[in-house]
């Protein structure tokens, strides 16, 4: 039996993600996007994976950039969440978004954390590309449940 992508996609939004956007920044230009596909991959060396579709405007910014930041979604945070998913044009979409400004990737102020590093890995899969990179930095935000997606829409996790 052969299993459809429909069928994939219908189990897998009863299976909670975390929420995080992730934010690439290359020569003025800087883009956000909302990922729920996040995950640790090695702790030693520190690594994290997460997948990108290649028509994601984010998807050649990350790729000649190198480098991301990512700010891990406190509950609450849903509009945020909804802003970066829905691809706003670019010219709008840091309006009205509280930014830490750290001198390097966008991260979003009001997190439960960030972390930030280098693209060490591409790896084509399907319509996205998954990204292996090395983490660079951590810190822990503020001490709130995280934000989640599960059965379309998101909840306090």
């Amino acid at each position: 039996m052969r299993v459809d992508g429909e069928d994939l996609r219908e189990l897998m939004r009863r299976f909670p993600a975390g929420v995080a956007v992730v934010g690439v920044e290359l020569d003025g230009e800087r883009l956000g996007l909302t990922i729920g596909t996040l995950i640790p991959v090695s702790l030693e060396p520190p690594l994290v994976g997460f997948a990108v579709r290649q028509e994601a405007a984010l998807h050649e910014l990350l790729r000649r950039s190198g480098t991301f930041g990512f700010s891990l979604l406190a509950a609450g945070q849903d509009a945020v969440a909804q802003h970066f998913a829905r691809g706003v044009p670019p010219i709008a979409l840091w309006e009205g978004i509280d930014v830490r400004e750290t001198g390097g990737p966008p991260l979003l102020a009001g997190a439960i954390g960030w972390l930030t590093g280098h693209v060490s890995a591409e790896i084509p899969a399907g319509e996205d590309t998954f990204f292996v990179g090395e983490v660079l930095s951590v810190e822990e935000g503020a001490r709130e449940r995280p934000l989640v997606y599960v059965d379309r829409r998101y909840v306090s996790g």
